[in-house]
């Protein structure tokens, strides 16, 4: 006969057993049936699509126009060079989002991935071969190397990037895999509670416990939407509403969904600013000493403020303003 329960049985064991230094497995139990897959396929997803790594996003090559060009001297076309470039995996030493770095290299030689490492770049791959250049060839080119997640295709970077360079496509996510299964565990007499095993192989940029403790991070960030439900009068109108969830949700939109230039986002990105609300709170004087942020970039931010009913006559209401401050402080924690 079943027991009755009031609630869950709540996990109690986790272990981590490190394969090498880029996979491990992440084993959580026990679950009840039913419980584990819940949380294990969003867990994987956030694994693939949330996890931070670095890749080249435009590249200028010396006596080169375009992709289809060729370098004097130079063994390989443009177009296989930056094949060879985007398999190199790289990361940025300093916490910044962006760095560009520029070589030289006389030839003959060989160009590999290791003679690309300085004091901003380290890569991580360094067997990659680059080049092979003639005893004639020079090669000179400069690589901007930024911080993302996903995949952004070479269109969506041209704006952002040097005009005189070439736009690649970016592929930063660090993780090649992410797996899990799910195996049946007794507990007291009951065979029917679950473990996961997750298994989790990255390029070296991240290791994988970097990866799932970011899945982690995004996931309860996401999640955290929904602690305004905490607010909720039970003894309000029939339309129960989280009062302070409706009242910020103005505030509460994204910054990458405001339609903002790259520049100004990237601008705002790198200022730590994520949400709307962030920028209403601030005076024009603040606005204006936002580090890399250009007239035009503050001139777009102020139209697109004006434009969310935030313009320069508007005024925020005390309350309002102590609850965003409470709200921005709990997203951002």
């Amino acid at each position: 006969m079943k027991k009755i329960k009031v609630a869950p049985f709540l996990p109690t064991e986790v272990e981590v057993n490190e394969v090498s230094e880029t996979r491990a497995e992440v084993i959580a139990y026990p679950f009840e049936d039913g419980y584990a897959v819940t949380l294990a396929h969003p867990l994987r997803r956030l694994v693939l699509g949330s996890s931070i790594g670095y890749a080249p996003i435009s590249l200028k090559i010396e006596g080169a126009a375009h992709e289809f060009d060729s370098v004097r001297g130079m063994h390989e076309d443009v177009a296989v060079f930056i094949i060879n470039l985007k398999s190199i995996r790289f990361k940025i030493k300093d916490d910044i989002d962006r760095v560009t770095v520029s070589y030289s290299f006389q030839g003959p030689r060989e160009v590999i991935a290791a003679d690309l490492n300085n004091d901003q770049i380290e890569v991580i791959n360094g067997s990659v071969v680059l080049a092979t250049l003639n005893e004639d060839a020079e090669l000179n080119f400069t690589v901007e190397t930024a911080k993302g997640i996903g995949y952004v295709p070479s269109e969506n970077l041209r704006d952002d990037v040097d005009s005189e360079a070439i736009a690649l496509d970016a592929f930063f996510t660090p993780v090649r895999k992410a797996n899990y299964k799910i195996e049946n565990v007794l507990v007291e007499d009951n065979p029917n509670y679950e473990k996961i095993i997750f298994d989790i192989e990255t390029d070296g940029q991240i290791t994988p416990v970097e990866a799932f403790t970011n899945a982690l991070e995004t996931m309860s960030k996401q999640l955290s939407v929904f602690n305004g439900v905490l607010d909720i009068d039970l003894d309000s109108a029939p339309t129960r509403k989280a009062s302070s969830g409706n009242e910020l949700k103005a505030y509460l939109v994204s910054v990458d969904a405001l339609g903002l230039s790259a520049r100004s986002f990237n601008s705002l990105d790198r200022a730590g600013i994520k949400y709307l609300g962030e920028l209403v709170l601030m005076s024009a004087n603040e606005l204006k000493n936002i580090k890399n942020l250009g007239k035009k970039s503050l001139d777009e931010i102020q139209e697109c403020l004006t434009e969310h009913g935030f313009g320069k006559d508007s005024e925020l209401d005390e309350n309002v303003r102590v609850n965003l401050v409470k709200k921005l402080e709990q997203l951002k924690a």
